[in-house]
């Protein structure tokens, strides 16, 4: 029989250790939690935790439970990939409950020594009417692992509601509980707003904000990359921009796909950036790893390639159509190795404790995608661990990143703009979401120059330091953070170092000023571009528009608007950004 007591000696975030402190007992979140499912006692419970926080560890504490106490007879868990299966079926034995992850629902029939299975929600919907009559045959407790992915398809939602609508008890388990549509998740209760929209109502809530703060996950770091872009569209235009700079919304797109080419000098920069980071950070935690995410299997092989001529030593590079992924997730997780590449397939339900370094190499903008990539990363083994994230200086990856402590629910019938005027927010979430059968026009493009710059870091919403180049004594300040540090710590280091980064920028400038035979144009234009970077920098710290950080820069040194400024007053106003960005 399944042994309830066994969870509370099951890692509280399996299959990782223990966070530090946690050992040998349940997590005081999931001890809430499951005095609040016995509490309601009710058929649906919705558990709302985030990445990291050991849901599975619940989950199979309240599975023991119902039966030990003969409430249910079985349980099967489902679970949006195949890998996730097998990692329940694990989690699982180690408490008793027998779980079949592969024969379940074939012909050849299922040994009786199993407590239930774990399927995909693709297999359910392979196999609506077997496993609504296995539910109907059976008290069942039907786990949802993720279940926002229950509303992934029409097809989907109705064959999992249709499957499990008898099921005993059904237990929804999910980091996000959001999607970027309107399309209901089954079996998740809906509260009406006053807007008249309707939101979802989670049973129990344990979020990144609360997690950080009990040290069950780590702290996370953005490194974000910025710099020069050029590149020739199909129809032989060549356009240029700067990543960290105010772009339009197809500027910005297209030179973020020209940033991730490998073809380009952006991505090799990033990854020696990100490789020397996993050097410092393998000071202090030998075993740590990193995962770069790649947009598709062409750009993963690539990455792949550039970064075994960077550590000289090949990464584990995992494809979602091979069927050989889990064995190689299970095998690098198990290893020393440096470095994972992947595609999308894990960058949810997926756990890899070790990995302490990513790269953000995909074009993907969704909020719930993001999130969950970042899930990836912050699973907490002993305290003081930091996890450390490079992406580019794209605005809806930074506010994502700004957002991580956001509590967010899925929306059903959100209104659309009352004018019927494109919404700049919606585009981009349909435009990622979009399954391509045609080519991508912007594929088609050519890169002409792709140079990677290192632009902030972001830190709990806040950011910190200036532009520097790659292997500059600017870039390796923040490269070389220790790899065990308390969140207050982080940011003390971070404004410690950006003052140090403003006053070696001072005394570059007394040093290398333009000669006087320059021409003056050109010293304006020199001038000009570094005032706007400072002042982008000063913008994101303080979260306020670039035009406001020019009028307070005006106002304190005087002088005209910048067009007009002489250098004198440029370099006036330059100096007084620095001093703003050192005192911050």
């Amino acid at each position: 029989m399944p042994n309830p007591s066994a969870v509370d000696h099951l890692s509280p975030a399996f299959p990782g250790r223990a966070a530090w402190g946690t050992a040998a007992r349940l997590r005081a979140w999931q001890v809430a939690a499951l005095a609040r499912y016995r509490e309601l006692d009710q058929r649906d419970f919705l558990a709302v935790a985030t990445p990291g926080a050991g849901k599975t560890t619940f989950a199979l504490r309240v599975a023991t439970d119902l039966l030990e106490a003969r409430t249910i007879e079985q349980v099967i868990v489902v679970t949006p990939t195949e890998h996730l299966k097998v990692q329940w079926a694990d989690a699982a034995a180690r408490v008793g409950v027998r779980l079949d992850p592969g024969l379940a629902g074939s012909r050849r029939g299922r040994s009786r020594q199993f407590h239930g299975q774990a399927v995909t929600y693709a297999g359910v919907a392979a196999a609506t009417f077997a496993y609504e009559a296995r539910t109907a045959n059976a008290r069942t407790l039907v786990i949802f692992d993720e279940v926002h992915h229950a509303g992934d398809s029409l097809s989907w939602g109705e064959s999992v509601s249709q499957a499990f609508a008898l099921a005993t008890r059904r237990l929804s388990l999910t980091g996000t509980p959001f999607r970027s549509d309107a399309t209901p998740i089954p079996f998740v209760t809906y509260a009406e707003e006053a807007d008249g929209t309707r939101r979802s109502v989670p049973d129990y809530t344990y979020g990144y904000a609360e997690a950080l703060r009990d040290h069950v996950v780590r702290p996370v770091v953005f490194l974000a990359y910025g710099g020069g872009l050029r590149w020739r569209t199909s129809a032989g235009d060549e356009l240029a921009a700067t990543l960290g700079e105010p772009l339009t919304k197809d500027l910005t797109a297209q030179a973020w796909r020209t940033a991730l080419d490998p073809a380009g000098e952006w991505m090799p920069a990033v990854l020696r950036a990100a490789d020397r980071r996993l050097t410092e950070v393998r000071r202090h935690v030998p075993d740590a790893g990193g995962l770069v995410i790649a947009s598709d299997q062409r750009q993963a092989r690539a990455y792949a390639r550039a970064l075994t001529s960077i550590t000289s030593e090949k990464p584990t590079v995992v494809l979602s159509d091979d069927p050989g992924a889990s064995r190689r997730i299970e095998e690098f997780d198990g290893s020393l190795a440096r470095w994972m590449v992947a595609v999308r397939m894990v960058s949810e339900g997926v756990d890899v404790p070790r990995l302490a370094v990513g790269v953000y190499a995909t074009a993907t903008s969704t909020p719930l995608f993001f999130a969950q990539a970042v899930g990836r990363f912050v699973r907490s083994r002993r305290r003081g661990e930091l996890a450390s994230i490079f992406l580019p200086t794209v605005p809806i990856l930074l506010a994502h990143a700004g957002a991580l402590e956001r509590q967010r629910d899925h929306v059903l019938g959100r209104p659309k703009p009352a004018d019927g005027l494109w919404d700049p927010e919606e585009a981009l979430l349909a435009e990622a979401n979009r399954t391509r059968s045609t080519p991508d026009p912007m594929a088609e493009r050519e890169t002409l120059e792709a140079v990677a710059r290192f632009d902030h870091v972001l830190f709990d919403a806040r950011a910190y330091g200036m532009a520097a180049e790659p292997s500059s004594a600017d870039e390796a300040e923040y490269l070389g953070l220790p790899g065990l540090l308390e969140p207050d710590q982080v940011a003390g280091l971070l404004q410690e170092r950006q003052r140090r980064q403003a006053n070696r920028a001072s005394g570059r400038d007394r040093r290398d000023r333009v000669p006087p035979e320059v021409s003056l144009h050109r010293v304006l234009e020199t001038r000009r571009k570094e005032l706007n970077s400072l002042v982008s920098q000063v913008a994101r710290v303080r979260g306020v528009p670039h035009s406001h950080v020019h009028a307070g820069l005006r106002r304190e040194t005087g002088g005209p608007p910048l067009a007009g400024a002489t250098t004198d007053q440029i370099e006036a106003r330059i100096r007084l950004a620095r001093q703003w960005l050192a005192g911050a």
